[in-house]
C-alpha cells in the first residue's frame, strides 16, 4: 500500500474542540459520497471524485482498488478534518452485513456517529442492525436523509420510520426547499432561515427568507422541534411559554437531548449534489459529543476485572486501544485511540494481552493512505503507529496500570471454503496472505482440515470470503482456486443416554484400565457441562480431568457425521480404576468410548445454521420473492410494504442460501437486494439428515 508521508504537524490539545464520529449506513446510502463532500468543504482534497470511478480516480476514502471496482466501502479508513476551529476524525464504515466487525470495532472507537438514511429507501434492512451495534456501545447519533434530489423522494416518511421502526426520538432539524430534481436548499429550523448551495460545488452558502409557501409547514415542524427539545431544558420550556425562544437555546436543548440517546435530530439534503452538507458539519459540531462527555469504561486486571471510569486526562496512565491493522511498506500500521493519558514517540508501553512492553517508534495520523508525522496521540484523539506487533483489540496501557477495554463481541464464522493454491509460488504468497487477514479480521479464520490436507476459511457470509481471495490475488499474487462452500454444521442429542463403559487393554508388563459410567443430556444454551457426582473415590481425583479431556476431544467430531457437538450435559456418577494399569491415557480412552456409547442412545440429530434473511424488493416480485425463500426451506416472518418497495423478512438455512444473489437478481430483473446474519441453529429435517449422512459414508468410502 502506498503512502504519501507529509509533514510533521503539532496536535491541538484541547479535548472540547475534538469530534470522533463515524458514517455508517445501508448499502448504498450514499456514506461514501457523503465522506467525500465533507472532505471537499473542508479543504481536506481539492477536487470531488465520484465513488464508482468513472473518472478514474474513486472516492478519497475506498482507497483499495479492489472497493474502486466493486463501489463498495470495506475497510474503514481513518481521516480527520478541520471544521469551525474544531477537530472531526471521520472513520469510514462499511454497510455490508459480511463486514460488521469492521463496524463494530469502529463503533468501539467514536463518541457520535452520522447514521445515513436514504430518502427514497428509508430506514432498511441493515440500517437497523447498525441501529443495533449503535445501541450496544451507547453512540449517540444524528440522521442525515441523503439523496432528496432522487424521484421518490420523502424525508418526512424517513423521519416517522426512524420513529417507528428504530424507536428513536426523531426530530426534522430542516426542511426541504423543493424535492427531487427541484432540490434547491433547506430551510434550517432553528434560526428559521433558507439556505441555498451555488457555486459549482455548493461551497458558497446563501442565506434567504424562506418561501412563503413553505412558511406555514416550516412553523410547525418548529413547534414540534421545540415540544421535543424543551423536555431537555427547563430555560427553552420558559421561553417557549414566553414566546422569545433563540437559536442558541434550541441547540443547547438538542444537544443534551442528543448525548443522552434520548432525541434523534434528523437533517436533510444531497451529498452528489452538494446541498445540505455543510450544516451537517456545523450540526456535527454543535450536538455531538467530544470525548470527555462521552463514559468509556475500561476493567482493572488487578481488581478482578472491576470496571473504571476513564477520564480524557492528559497527565493521567495512558490507556489506549489498537482498533484496526494494516500491513504498509513501513511494516504493521496500528491504528490507535488514546481515551486517557498521551502516546509520545519514544514511550514504553505495556500491551495487557501479551503483557509485553513496546517502545513506541513512530506516531502518525491518518488521511486515507496518506499520513503525516506527529510527536503525539493525546488523550481523545485517535492516530496511528508503526512497528507494533499486535492484534487488533489489544489495549496499551502505562507500565503501572493493568487496565483492558471491554473485549469486542466478535461473532463465529457460519459458511468455510477449502482453497487450493496454483502452485509452490502461490503457496507461499497464501500463506502470507493468510496470516495477515486473520491478524487484521478476527472473524476470518483459517485452518487445515486434518483429514484432507486442505486449507479452509471461514467466514461471515458469501461476499466476505470472496472479497478476502480476490485480495490474496491482488495484493500478494496468489492465484487460487475454491471448492464447494461448506455449512458449519453441528450435532446434538435429544435425550438423555447412559453410559458405562470400560476400557481394557493387557499388553506385555503394565496394561490399560479405566471404567467410567454416567449419562448425559441436552441443555440449552450452552455448549458443553461436565458435571463431576463421583463420591467414594471410584475413580481417583487426579484422573477427573483425564475423563474430561477424553469427552471434550469427542465433541470435535459427532460420532454421527463428524460435525462438532454442542448442546450437551455429561454428568459421570460411577467409574472403577487399578491401581497398576490406570492411567490418564486410559481414562482418556475410556471416556471417549463411554461418550459413543452414550451418544448412540441419545438420539443424535444435525443442526443446521439459520440465517436471518431481509429481501427488499419492487412488489411486482413480492410473489417469486416469496416462492423463491420458500423453495429454499425460508420460514416467512413477515413482509412490510413501503410505498412500491416490499421488504420480506425469512428464516432460511444457510445450505440453500448459495448463489441465492443470483437467482434473486435474474427473478426481479436485478431490482431486489438482499442481507443476511447469522440467526441461530436448528435441527436439519430428517431427508435431508439422511442426505447428508449418506454423502459423509460415501466420502468415508472414497477416502477410505
Amino acid at each position: 500500500m502506498q503512502y504519501n508521508v507529509e509533514v510533521t504537524g503539532i496536535m491541538k490539545t484541547d479535548p472540547t474542540k475534538i469530534r470522533n464520529i463515524g458514517i455508517s449506513a445501508h448499502i448504498d446510502a450514499g456514506k461514501t459520497t457523503l465522506t467525500e463532500r465533507v472532505l471537499f468543504y473542508t479543504r481536506r482534497i481539492h477536487a470531488i471524485h465520484d465513488v464508482k470511478g468513472k473518472d478514474g480516480v474513486g472516492a478519497t476514502m475506498d482507497f483499495m482498488e479492489l472497493e474502486k471496482e466493486r463501489g463498495i466501502t470495506i475497510t474503514s479508513a481513518a481521516t480527520y478534518c478541520e471544521w469551525a476551529g474544531h477537530e472531526i476524525n471521520i472513520i469510514d464504515t462499511p454497510g455490508h452485513v459480511d463486514f460488521t466487525i469492521e463496524v463494530e470495532r469502529s463503533l468501539r472507537v467514536l463518541d457520535g456517529a452520522i447514521l445515513v438514511l436514504c430518502s427514497v429507501g428509508g430506514v432498511q434492512s441493515q440500517s437497523i442492525t447498525v441501529d443495533r451495534q449503535m445501541a450496544r456501545y451507547k453512540v449517540p447519533c444524528l440522521a442525515f436523509v441523503n439523496k432528496c434530489d432522487r424521484s421518490g423522494a420523502n424525508p418526512m416518511k424517513v423521519v416517522t420510520q426512524l420513529r417507528e421502526k428504530l424507536n428513536h426520538n426523531a426530530v426534522a432539524m430542516q426542511l426541504p426547499i423543493g424535492l427531487e430534481s427541484n432540490l434547491e436548499g433547506v430551510v434550517n429550523l432553528i434560526d428559521m432561515k433558507a439556505y441555498y448551495f451555488d457555486g459549482p460545488n455548493g461551497e458558497t452558502i446563501r442565506i434567504e427568507e424562506i418561501p412563503a409557501n413553505l412558511m406555514e409547514q416550516a412553523a410547525s415542524l418548529r413547534e414540534t422541534l421545540i415540544d421535543a427539545a424543551s423536555m431537555f431544558s427547563d430555560a427553552l420550556m420558559e421561553a417557549a411559554l414566553e414566546g422569545n425562544v433563540t437559536p442558541e437555546l434550541i441547540i443547547e436543548a438538542v444537544r443534551a437531548g442528543t448525548l443522552k440517546r434520548q432525541l434523534t435530530p434528523v437533517f436533510m439534503g444531497s451529498a452528489y449534489k452538494n446541498k445540505g452538507v455543510q450544516l451537517l458539519l456545523n450540526a456535527v459540531v454543535d450536538f455531538l459529543p467530544a470525548p470527555e462527555e462521552v463514559e468509556n469504561v475500561a476493567l482493572d486486571m488487578q481488581r478482578d476485572e472491576a470496571p473504571v471510569i476513564l477520564e480524557s486526562d492528559i497527565s493521567k496512565p495512558l490507556v489506549a486501544l489498537a482498533f484496526k491493522l494494516e500491513e504498509g511498506r513501513f511494516g504493521q500500521l496500528t491504528y490507535i485511540r488514546v481515551y486517557q493519558g498521551n502516546l509520545a514517540k519514544g514511550d514504553t508501553v505495556v500491551n495487557n494481552r501479551t503483557g509485553k512492553k513496546i517502545k513506541i517508534g513512530r506516531v502518525v495520523r491518518m488521511h486515507a493512505d496518506q499520513m503525516e508525522d506527529i510527536d503525539a496521540i493525546p488523550a481523545g484523539y485517535i492516530g496511528a503507529i508503526f512497528g507494533v506487533d499486535c492484534a487488533s483489540g489489544d489495549t496499551f496501557t502505562s507500565p503501572d496500570i493493568q487496565y483492558t477495554m471491554t473485549s469486542m463481541h466478535v461473532p463465529e464464522p457460519v459458511i468455510s471454503l477449502s482453497i487450493v493454491p496454483k502452485d509452490n509460488q502461490a503457496q507461499i504468497n497464501m500463506s502470507k496472505a493468510l496470516s495477515r487477514f486473520t491478524k487484521e479480521d478476527p472473524t476470518f479464520r483459517t485452518f487445515v482440515n486434518h483429514e484432507t490436507g486442505e486449507t479452509i476459511i471461514a467466514g461471515m457470509g458469501e461476499l466476505h470470503l470472496e472479497v478476502y481471495i480476490e485480495r490474496m490475488k491482488r495484493e500478494y499474487n496468489a492465484e487460487v482456486t475454491t471448492g464447494m462452500p461448506q455449512v458449519a454444521y453441528r450435532e446434538t442429542i435429544t435425550q438423555r443416554g447412559d453410559f458405562n463403559y470400560t476400557h481394557k487393554k493387557q499388553t506385555g508388563g503394565a496394561g490399560q484400565f479405566g471404567r467410567v459410567a454416567g449419562y448425559m443430556e441436552p441443555i440449552e444454551n450452552e455448549e458443553f457441562v461436565f458435571d463431576n457426582q463421583i463420591v467414594g473415590g471410584s475413580i481417583p481425583t487426579e484422573y477427573i480431568p483425564s475423563c474430561e479431556k477424553g469427552f471434550r476431544s469427542s465433541l470435535e467430531k459427532g460420532p454421527l457425521l463428524g460435525f462438532p457437538v454442542t448442546g450437551i450435559k455429561i454428568t459421570i456418577n460411577d467409574g472403577q480404576s487399578h491401581a497398576v494399569d490406570s492411567s490418564d491415557m486410559a481414562f482418556q480412552a475410556a471416556a471417549r468410548g463411554a461418550f459413543k456409547e452414550g451418544y448412540s442412545k441419545a438420539k443424535p440429530i444435525i443442526l443446521e445454521p439459520i440465517m436471518k434473511v431481509a429481501v427488499e424488493t419492487p412488489t411486482e416480485f413480492q410473489g417469486a420473492v416469496m416462492g423463491s425463500l420458500n423453495q429454499r426451506r425460508g420460514m416467512i416472518l413477515g413482509t412490510q410494504d413501503e410505498g412500491d418497495i416490499c421488504t420480506i423478512e425469512a428464516e432460511v438455512p444457510l445450505s440453500e442460501m448459495f448463489g441465492y444473489s443470483t437467482v434473486l437478481r435474474s427473478s426481479t430483473q436485478g431490482k431486489a437486494q438482499f442481507t443476511m446474519e447469522f440467526a441461530t441453529y436448528r435441527p436439519v429435517p430428517k431427508n435431508i439428515a439422511d442426505e447428508l449422512i449418506k454423502k459423509a459414508a460415501e466420502k468415508k468410502k472414497a477416502g477410505g
